[in-house]
């Protein structure tokens, strides 16, 4: 459906496509490779990302031009010593580009990850949420990003704090929303 409305696509392999993922392991060879460290928030990431533009030998998928791979290693100080992650991702694109490319849509959607879901999720409570009766996931789902909406509005960068700031009462929202 995707590729029949023109569009593209980048999707994460795992564990629920087991005889794609396992094919894409196996046959996965390298044609370039770009290799990139970012240093921040107490850590160091490097990371290798690695196309293959035949996929020979894998499991049909439609539209499926490229194979990507991602190899992450994290040290993170902690305590004064040093715990080093690595980590391997796979991914799949109908998309015929660099490496360099791929490298940064992939980390563009983790900004996105990061930005909304992760703040919804851990300062809103989201996956803690009881609420299943419907339509109230949706309408609580709905003033979440509404609340986000307005905390960005407000220049805010920090989701938790501005969620602290706002809980203190209504004087206080209505003050940083200008109301009267």
């Amino acid at each position: 459906m995707i590729i029949e409305t023109g569009n593209d696509y980048i999707a994460a392999l795992k564990g629920n496509q087991p005889t794609l993922f396992k094919d894409v392991k196996t046959n996965f060879i390298p044609d370039s490779t770009v290799s990139l460290i970012n240093k921040g928030h107490g850590r160091i990431e490097k990371r290798r990302v690695s196309i293959c533009q035949s996929p020979n030998d894998i499991t049909f998928w439609p539209g499926l031009k490229t194979i990507i791979r991602v190899q992450s290693e994290r040290q993170t100080i902690r305590h004064n010593h040093i715990e080093v992650q690595n980590e391997t991702r796979y991914y799949i694109s109908s998309l015929s580009t660099t490496a360099q490319e791929f490298s940064e849509r992939i980390r563009g959607y983790w900004g996105v990850e990061n930005k909304v879901h992760y703040v919804r999720d851990v300062t809103q409570g989201e996956d803690a949420s009881r609420i299943r009766t419907k339509p109230l996931p949706q309408i609580f789902a709905i003033a979440r990003n509404f609340t986000l909406n307005l905390y960005r509005s407000q220049m805010f960068e920090n989701m938790a704090q501005a969620q602290r700031l706002c809980s203190f009462g209504l004087d206080t929202l209505k003050q940083f929303f200008r109301m009267k």
